[in-house]
């Protein structure tokens, strides 16, 4: 079995990228860009040589072929079903909108196959003090979250929320191994 992993999942412009590099301190490591859609693999980045980050394409409105959405449905889907070494999946939402269909589904779907989450809110500096409470609810009730799943708002641009969310990642990393779905 190879190094424990967490995977970076969410929407085509909710920042997973400006996210990864905010974490690891190297801008530019993940590369950054305006136009949703540019992840369109899957990204291993090895950390300490202790553990993987992996970030995955995003979902939503990338403008590609509808051909090339569903081959990375199906690329990420055998990903998180396949991965004995995956510990979590750190779903990004963008707290100024409620979220989608497309993240409840990813959320349901990451319930339905027992992997732990990780709710993170990007952007978290374009939501003022006072609105980050009816956002926080907002997103709790969509996905149906218990008490214990509250998103931690993050934002790469002023680096709140970071220790925070590497607080849940190294909760995460001591989870036990899961089992593939499909395997006994």
């Amino acid at each position: 079995m190879g190094w424990p992993e967490i995977a970076f999942a969410g929407r085509s412009n909710v920042g997973k990228s400006s996210l990864l590099n905010l974490l690891l301190g190297r801008p530019g490591l993940a590369r950054v860009s305006g136009t949703p859609g540019k992840t369109q693999t899957i990204n291993f980045f090895v950390i300490n040589h202790a553990y993987l980050f992996v970030d995955l394409p995003g979902y939503g409105y990338a403008r590609v072929p509808q051909s090339v959405q569903k081959s990375w449905r199906s690329l990420i889907e055998a990903y998180l079903t396949g991965r004995p070494e995956l510990r979590a999946v750190a779903l990004l939402l963008d707290p100024r909108h409620p979220p989608t269909d497309l993240d409840r589904t990813m959320h349901e779907w990451l319930t339905s196959y027992d992997v732990p989450e990780i709710i993170i809110a990007t952007k978290a500096d374009q939501v003022s003090r006072g609105l980050r409470r009816s956002a926080q609810d907002r997103i709790v009730s969509a996905l149906g979250l218990s008490g214990d799943q509250s998103p931690v708002f993050v934002s790469a641009r002023t680096g709140e929320g970071r220790l925070d969310l590497w607080s849940r990642i190294d909760d995460a990393l001591a989870l036990r191994p899961r089992r593939p779905a499909g395997r006994p």
